[in-house]
Formats: structure tokens, C-alpha cells, sequence
């Protein structure tokens, strides 16, 4: 399975109320829930207002779009990420998966995936 490491840099924020001209970015993945408005964007459009943001995430995405029969993509990257002791926050879209890492623990993940038999595309691949 191949992933893409992006170049951006991400931010994961809780917001007070909904932001709708972020809506300008690229990279936008937003979340409402009954209790939480949720987040993640590239970090330079990150609102300074938001309650809480975590800043110094990177993504890779599942290329190609993801039937939705297929089972257990998530949790192989995840599995492989959690047995190299690498946390993640995953989010889905319609056609595809992006899971975040944190800066730190970028170079670390990209080597497990590629351990495991990822191919991975991009500037970012272990060699």
C-alpha cells in the first residue's frame, strides 16, 4: 500500500465555535459534535483563538480512494505505528485516510511503516 507524506505542517485544535473561513485551505478536516468543535488544519492557518492547539503534526495519506468494503487499513498503519510506540491521529474523508504523527516522532514512523512493507512516496522516505 503506498502512502504520501504531505510537506505541511499540521495543527489539531478545539475550537469554541465553528471557524468558516478556514474553509480556504487545502487541507481542512473539520468536526461538530454535541460536545466539541474539533479541527485539524495546516498549522499556518490554525486560529489563534482556538481553546486548545496542538501544533507540529505531519501526515501521510493512503493514496488512491479506499472502497469502503475494504477492512483493516487503519489498523495495520496503526498496529505497525503502535508496536513502534509512535501515537497517531487518523481522520477519514470520503475517498481516502491520513494519519498524523508528531514532528518527533516523524523519522520514526516513516521507518516502521517502511519496515513493514509500506511503500512509502515522497522526499520523506527512509532510504
Amino acid at each position: 500500500m503506498l502512502l504520501e507524506p504531505l510537506p505541511q505542517d499540521f495543527s489539531v485544535c478545539r475550537l469554541e465555535k465553528e471557524h468558516p473561513q478556514l474553509l480556504d485551505g487545502d487541507f481542512i478536516f473539520f468536526a461538530k459534535t454535541d460536545d466539541e468543535v474539533s479541527l485539524v488544519c495546516e498549522t499556518r492557518l490554525a486560529p489563534p483563538d482556538a481553546e486548545q492547539a496542538e501544533h507540529g503534526w505531519r501526515a501521510l495519506r493512503v493514496a488512491g480512494t479506499l472502497d469502503f468494503g475494504m477492512v483493516g487499513v487503519l489498523a495495520g498503519i496503526s498496529g505497525v505505528l503502535a508496536a513502534g510506540k509512535v501515537p497517531l491521529f487518523a481522520v477519514s474523508t470520503f475517498n481516502t485516510d491520513y494519519i498524523l504523527v508528531k514532528q518527533a516522532d516523524w523519522p520514526a514512523a516513516l521507518q516502521a511503516l517502511a519496515d513493514a512493507g509500506y511503500t512509502l512516496g515522497g522526499q520523506d522516505a527512509p532510504r
